[in-house]
């Protein structure tokens, strides 16, 4: 595998994983496991419901699993297609380099080009979010509207995520009792989230595709035309929501922004309630 793609070391250590992935798999309502080819290798897709289309961008490290506890209510009102990210650990598998946020779009330009589904709403959390925003900016023609959830790419990967994320790896393997007073936490609940620990140290030997989010320059964020949300945490690690805010605002009256002040970036984002105010 070229050394540029996210993969796992040898096929022992990804049978290791998916046997976790499959384990974990609890799609709550009937679905369609796809394999979408595309110029970046096959992507898995998990389709669910019937009505216009809704395309879910996961977070770091979490898979299209993460949204398993609430698309019960997504898949009544939508054709929900649930989308394990390229380059990372998942079912999906990287074979050409993504060095940028460009070939990122072109990889989801060609995911919904192969499921042929018109313009679809796109929803993401973290870094799913900044991929759906991301495909506003650069490949717009097949995106009918973006929501996106305490987004990264406002402001470079620096000291302040590196030092959460590092806690954050220290606090999966510490004693339960340790990672039990952490689960309301709005900084680190995510980390403790059952479903997601586990994937997350099932997949350590997964070497990830070296580019992760680009910062969006103000132009970029101008040029947007989609219909898009932002809700950003208020209590979120990754950056200062209301400088966010502010930013966005300034430079795209367009893009709506709201700012949930007790909110952080973890699990209490997937709320079926909060989700459907906005999806």
């Amino acid at each position: 595998m070229h050394d540029k793609n996210g993969g796992f070391p040898n096929e022992k250590t990804r049978a290791r994983y998916l046997a976790v992935y499959d384990e974990l798999l609890d799609w709550p309502v009937p679905h369609t496991e796809l394999t979408v080819e595309t110029p970046f290798g096959p992507t898995h897709v998990r389709r669910s419901g019937d009505g216009p289309p809704l395309v879910l961008l996961h977070g770091v490290s979490a898979t299209s699993i993460m949204w398993q506890s609430v698309v019960a209510g997504l898949a009544a009102r939508h054709t929900v297609y649930a989308v394990d990210t390229i380059g990372e650990a998942g079912r999906s598998v990287q074979t050409a380099p993504l060095p940028d946020a460009a070939s990122h779009a072109e990889w989801l330009e060609a995911v919904l080009a192969r499921l042929d589904l018109g313009a679809a709403h796109l929803v993401g959390l973290s870094r799913g979010g900044w991929l759906a925003l991301n495909q506003a900016v650069h490949a717009p023609a097949r995106v009918a509207a973006v929501t996106a959830f305490d987004p990264g790419g406002f402001a470079p990967v620096g000291w302040r995520m590196h030092r959460w994320m590092i806690a954050g790896l220290l606090l999966m393997l510490a004693p339960a009792a340790v990672r039990a007073r952490f689960a309301d936490s709005p900084r680190y609940g995510a980390f403790v989230n059952p479903t997601v620990r586990r994937l997350v140290l099932a997949q350590l030997p997964f070497r990830p595709n070296g580019f992760g989010m680009g910062t969006f320059t103000d132009a970029e964020l101008a040029a947007i035309t989609t219909p898009t949300t932002v809700v950003l945490g208020g209590q979120s690690p990754v950056h200062d929501a209301a400088e966010v805010a502010a930013r966005v605002r300034a430079v795209n009256l367009a893009v709506r922004v709201e700012v949930l002040p007790a909110v952080g970036h973890g699990s209490e984002l997937l709320d079926a309630d909060l989700l459907g105010r906005y999806v």
